[in-house]
This record gives C-alpha cells, structure tokens and sequence, in this order.
C-alpha cells in the first residue's frame, strides 16, 4: 500500500515573529490521524502570511513532495495581510467552488461572521489543496463537513486510496456497478 503524503501548511505572521506554538497545523495533525487508518505522513511547514511564499510552497508541496492533498490553515479572512485564497487560485489549474461553498454553509451553524471566510480549494494537477480557517475548532467543523469527499476526489486523480476509521468519519465513494 502507498504511503500518501498529506500536505499541512500553516500560514501566519505570528509564526516568524519569534516562539510560536501551531495549534491550528497540529489541530488538522490530530483531525487527520482520527480519520485516517491507511498509511499517510504529513509534510509540515508554518509560512508567513506572503503571497509568493505561499504559492512558492504549493508548488513545492504538490510538484516536488508530490502530496495528494494539501490542507492550509489561515490567511482566509477579509484582513489585506490574508492572500491564502488568492495563492491557491494562483497555483491552481482547476477551482473546487463546493469546498469552500460548503465549509461556509457549516461555519454558519456556529457563527455568523462564517461569511467573512474566503476558503477556497483547487487543483493542481494531481494535488487536491484545501482551504481552512485558523481556529482550530473551526478546522474540525470544515474538515467533518467536506472531508467525507475529498478521498474519492483523489480516487479521480488517480492519487493513493485514503481509508478512513467509519466510526470516526465515513467517507463517500460510489458503488461499483
């Protein structure tokens, strides 16, 4: 069986500004090792919050790691500093709007301000990159809601077969005829 490498990137200011602990990058971390139960190893960077940073280790992640899925946290709100969703789009051959659409709808069971988010998601040739925001509560909540289609999205692009503990979260492939 396939180890899948599972891009984890936390985007924020506070992270060059000297001690720093990543509750949002560990938050997805504990997320991912819940659902997973097939072999994955992350590949696990806290960047600041600079557009050609981020696309810059998009790139790197997806081309050169050759993750089959990156999950970003922060850098998704309205503050002029937060570029996350505009480097995906940059690096992206392909937009997933139902990712994002979805994560908001969630959001919104929770807090109203869920429609100041801007997470977005695409794809990069064989790379599936996700958008998250950066509480990490928050993080759960977006990954319990769209999580449950993002192995069969890398079924379609022919990545590694991702399998998940059903009595933590039960993912979404079709039936075979």
């Amino acid at each position: 069986m396939t180890t899948a490498k599972i891009g984890i990137v936390t985007v924020s200011d506070r992270a060059s500004a000297g001690v720093y602990e990543d509750l949002s990058g560990q938050a997805i971390m504990d997320t991912l090792k819940a659902y997973l139960t097939s072999p994955w190893e992350p590949v696990y960077e806290v960047i600041p919050d600079e557009r050609d940073v981020i696309e810059s280790t998009l790139i790197r992640m997806a081309d050169e790691e050759e993750c089959c899925l990156i999950v970003t946290t922060g850098g998704t709100g309205p503050a002029k500093r937060d570029v996350t969703p505009e480097a995906t789009e940059a690096v992206c051959d392909r937009m997933m709007p139902g990712f994002g659409e979805l994560m908001r709808a969630e959001s919104l069971k929770f807090v109203p301000t869920a429609i100041l988010s801007r997470q977005t998601a695409g794809l990069r040739d064989d790379t599936l990159i996700v958008n998250l925001p950066g509480k990490p509560k928050s993080i759960r909540e977006c990954l319990d809601a769209v999580f449950p289609a993002i192995p069969y999205c890398i079924d379609l692009m022919e990545g590694p077969y991702l399998e998940s503990d059903e009595s933590v979260i039960k993912v979404f492939r079709p039936k075979q005829k």
